[in-house]
């Protein structure tokens, strides 16, 4: 297979990947809090992170040692589709006497299924790369970008149809799952590693990544990929219901943001896609520490002018939080992602992506939601009215606390003499 057969492959996996969470993740809090369940915002969001501290690293060490990775993924996203259906036929029966418990428990199983895919397709694309010669620095970030892509589209798609506050969100996304699901398959073999010695029993279930933490630099590594953690899903989760509370202001009622909050939380996603690109240069030329930081000093600007802006005037606010927040994702999570890969060795890195997982989306995005969710409940008026600005404040607050303490602790690898 030549190298432009295996990045378009690669591509269209990465596609359909984000495209599969486009459909839902900024636009299910709109719905959630249609049906009254805006109290209940932060739980479906953490519970993302709540199973990925341990599913991600489960599939992984099944991944490095018994399952190709390819294999695993397309079983994740086939049972991943499988649930999220579920969750979208007891919506669509239920009307609006959905019950929390159903729902939530169906929604669950369909994402305790979907986050290990995150490190499970990392670590088929750079295996991919690697066994064809191809240097994953310089050639994966053109390939993930076309996630952002998909995650664009499927975002517009249940903008422009009118979705956002509809459970056929869901149905949605579990099509596209299915798709993957079939595609997986067809994927470049990632070969499990080779049983040639006796191994312990945490060797062979993969344990072998936890070890990491022996190393300093690793171990400084991953707790800040947590702190760091703590802010990836808040956006998500609540961006939407709080731009669209603007729509109780007759001043910005009729305002293109509130009118199409998806498409303008799009530009996020559009942002990412650009930079991206930029992860090469910047990786090349600064190294891990100086993306890091500019990453969390992205995340402070993120909320900062959430805080600041709204959808009339100060509409340029809200597009410049869009903007930066390109930078905040990409330059933590698919730099991290390379920098994980870069600094373990191959029997365990399926594992290491999985840990990073762990303490990303897992550890962090658990924490980082239900005391997001504590935040806005503190600042929700008995009429269910939130004061959004301090919220966004107290979120910028702690980003830039994490960016001065990982400024004074992390120490890059001394280069060899």
């Amino acid at each position: 297979m030549n190298h432009t057969t295996i990045k378009l492959r690669l591509t269209a996996m990465n596609f359909l990947k984000f495209a599969i969470w486009g459909a839902y993740l900024t636009s299910m809090g709109r719905y959630l809090a249609d049906v009254g369940m805006g109290g209940q915002i932060g739980w479906f969001y953490s519970v993302q992170g709540i199973v990925s501290i341990f599913m991600p690293g489960l599939m992984g060490m099944v991944a490095d040692r018994w399952v190709p990775a390819q294999r695993m993924l397309g079983l994740c996203h086939l049972l991943a589709a499988g649930f999220m259906a579920a969750a979208a036929t007891y919506a669509m029966t239920a009307g609006p006497d959905v019950a929390f418990g159903i729902l939530f428990a169906l929604y669950t199983a369909s994402v305790a299924f979907y986050m290990p895919t995150l490190a499970l397709s990392n670590s088929v694309a750079f295996t991919a790369l690697t066994n064809s010669g191809m240097d994953t620095i310089k050639d994966f970030p053109p390939i993930r970008v076309f996630g952002t892509v998909g995650f664009i589209v499927t975002m517009w798609a249940v903008d422009l149809m009118g979705y956002m506050g509809s459970y056929h969100q869901f149905f949605v996304s579990a099509g596209l799952g299915l798709l993957l699901a079939i595609y997986s398959f067809t994927l470049p073999n990632c070969p499990v590693a080779a049983h040639t010695e006796k191994k312990s029993l945490v060797q062979a279930l993969g344990f072998d990544a936890f070890k990491l933490f022996k190393e300093r630099r690793m171990a400084i590594f991953f707790i800040f990929s947590f702190l760091l953690g703590v802010s990836l899903q808040i956006t998500n989760g609540f961006a939407n219901p709080f731009i669209d509370s603007f729509k109780n202001i007759p001043e910005y009622a009729e305002t293109f943001g509130v009118q199409h909050t998806g498409i303008l939380i799009s530009l996020s996603q559009i942002s990412e896609a650009f930079c991206i690109l930029l992860i090469p240069f910047f990786m090349k030329r600064f190294g891990i520490k100086r993306v890091m930081m500019i990453a969390m000093l992205a995340w402070v600007l993120r909320f900062g002018l959430f805080g600041l802006g709204n959808p009339g005037p100060g509409v340029w606010l809200f597009v410049l939080s869009m903007i930066v927040y390109g930078v905040a994702f990409d330059f933590f999570n698919v730099s991290g992602s390379l920098f994980v890969d870069q600094n373990t060795p191959a029997s365990i890195r399926s594992s290491a992506q999985g840990l990073f997982m762990i303490m990303t989306n897992g550890c962090g995005s658990t924490l980082g939601m239900i005391a997001a969710q504590g935040v806005v409940d503190h600042f929700t008026s008995p009429a269910g009215l939130t004061n959004w600005t301090p919220v966004w404040y107290i979120f910028a607050t702690y980003a830039l606390v994490v960016l001065l303490l990982f400024t004074v602790v992390f120490r890059e690898k001394k280069a060899a003499a």
